[in-house]
């Protein structure tokens, strides 16, 4: 016989429970309910550490700048680290001009190959680096001893098959470096703070085309036939030599993480975790130790935003494909090896200043998509002129130009940093993972300079052209998605009566 409603409401009033159900079934059991009630205090916890931590910021307000002054001083070896990083990288182009392809016996498309095999290591190894870097907490000793091993590396080029395999290997060791350095230092730095580090980093590499040029035109030019050996060698052996020495330095130079760098007092190590999790309104720790050691990767993987980040970032790649190319390219306008690689200095600089001022107005005003397509488009004018004439002076322009398209890939590079918060282990391995698709760009970028094509390159300039204007595009739409997805969490916020504003994407 069925009960009425009535008298299930006067047993419901004097908690009567039905036969056989627990107050827990709605939870889906006992175990279910206090973990539901554990993740609600950790919610609770973390919220009140993060007004303590505000009611107390006019406290803290010194405390603060002396420690990220300590961490930027330390940080800044990174800089050096980098610079060196893409000299050892791209040393390639430069000894093409003295007599490296010949000496090697390339022919026809043996030298992109060369060029291209580096990213097969590259990418094969920077999401197991990540990992790893995340679980062991110490990149002050993983990073410098990765260096070490490539500086190594670099002195051993021999034949084409040496080169090869060489290079293979270097691509292999390289790859703990950039995206190691960027989950570094999305460990210690805000989001408003990031994206000047970024750019600041990524100066190493614009530097280093230019100290590279200004070291490569040295040696190339008065170290041929020392010791009985070619100029290009003796490039690959010194700027190898210096690698291992900065990689020693670092060693004792380098941070940790917040929670594991030892020359932190106390209160710093407390204040610089707490800045993290007021930032992401997260903890780092807890939700590393949550879910297991492999959580990260399958978060990332099974999120559409990496991937669609990861095109974004091949095609501007591909657009950016002249750099291995820039001695070449300078060489078109008619002066010897020497002076054409002096000319590859000045628009580097250029485009490094141009990234710091762009990174730190980014940084300020808090917006990101206007200032890497402005910088985009600039690339592309750039593009337009090397293809139009052959006249020297505008076509150095252009060289100027295409540079500063650097400037927008640093601030991607940070808005790409941005919506990944949290958790930690998903950050390091999006970060790797985007990094390393986009090399994909760099091996399709060593084919599209091909000497058929010189000297006007026109071909080569179409195709940057249009993988410049994919990037725009996939950046105006990926800002439509993170702008959806803040008035979401304004309606939930005004839903839910919430007063203090909490995480909002960088748009």
């Amino acid at each position: 016989m069925m009960r009425s409603s009535d008298e299930d409401v006067k047993l419901e009033a004097k908690g009567v429970q039905e036969p056989g159900s627990h107050p827990d079934d709605k939870y889906g059991g006992h175990e279910a309910r206090l973990a539901l009630e554990r993740k609600l205090l950790r919610k609770i916890d973390l919220r009140m550490s993060i007004l303590t931590l505000r009611a107390r910021t006019t406290f803290h307000g010194e405390e603060i700048r002396k420690l990220l002054r300590k961490i930027d001083l330390r940080m800044s070896i990174l800089i050096f680290i980098y610079i060196l990083n893409y000299v050892d990288r791209n040393n390639a182009g430069a000894a093409r001009l003295k007599g490296f392809e010949r000496d090697l016996g390339l022919q026809k498309q043996e030298f992109p190959t060369l060029l291209s095999i580096l990213y097969v290591g590259y990418i094969l190894m920077q999401i197991p680096s990540n990992m790893f870097l995340n679980w062991i907490g110490k990149p002050s000793v993983y990073l410098p001893c990765c260096m070490m091993i490539w500086g190594m590396i670099s002195c051993l080029t021999g034949g084409f098959v040496g080169a090869l395999l060489t290079r293979f290997f270097l691509g292999f060791v390289e790859a703990a470096f950039f995206p190691g350095a960027l989950f570094l230092l999305s460990k210690w730095y805000k989001r408003e703070e990031i994206g000047l580090r970024t750019a600041i980093l990524y100066c190493g590499n614009l530097i280093s085309n230019a100290f590279g040029a200004l070291m490569a035109s040295g040696i190339l030019s008065g170290m041929d036939g020392t010791l009985g050996h070619a100029a290009w060698r003796w490039l690959f052996y010194i700027e190898g030599a210096l690698t291992i020495f900065v990689a020693f330095v670092a060693i004792f130079v380098l941070p940790d993480f917040p929670a594991t760098t030892r020359w932190l007092t106390p209160e710093e190590r407390e204040l610089a975790m707490q800045r993290m999790e007021e930032d992401a309104l997260v903890g780092d720790q807890g939700e590393t130790e949550t879910g297991g050691r492999f959580t990260g990767l399958w978060l990332a993987i099974t999120d559409w935003r990496v991937w669609w980040l990861s095109f974004t970032l091949t095609a501007q790649v591909v657009a950016l494909s002249f750099n291995a190319y820039f001695p070449t390219l300078s060489a078109t306008m008619g002066f010897n090896s020497t002076i054409s690689l002096l000319l590859c200095a000045p628009p580097f600089v250029f485009a490094a200043l141009a990234a710091f001022w762009l990174s730190r107005h980014s940084d300020k005003s808090g917006e990101r998509f206007y200032h890497i397509i402005s910088s985009f488009i600039l690339g592309i004018v750039g593009f337009v002129i090397a293809i139009s004439t052959m006249n020297i002076a505008a076509r150095y322009v252009s060289l100027f130009l295409m540079a500063q398209a650097y400037a927008g890939f640093v601030v991607l590079y940070a808005w790409m940093s941005n919506s990944f918060p949290r958790p930690p282990s998903k950050r390091a391995v999006a970060i790797a993972l985007i990094n390393a698709f986009s090399q994909l760009g760099n091996v399709a970028g060593s084919y599209v300079f091909p000497t058929m094509w010189g000297p006007t390159y026109r071909n080569s300039y179409a195709i940057c052209i249009a993988t410049s204007g994919v990037a725009i595009i996939m950046c105006w739409i990926f800002r439509i998605h993170l702008k959806s997805l803040n008035a979401k969490l304004d309606r939930e916020e005004r839903e839910k009566g919430i007063q203090e504003r909490g995480f909002r994407y960088i748009i």
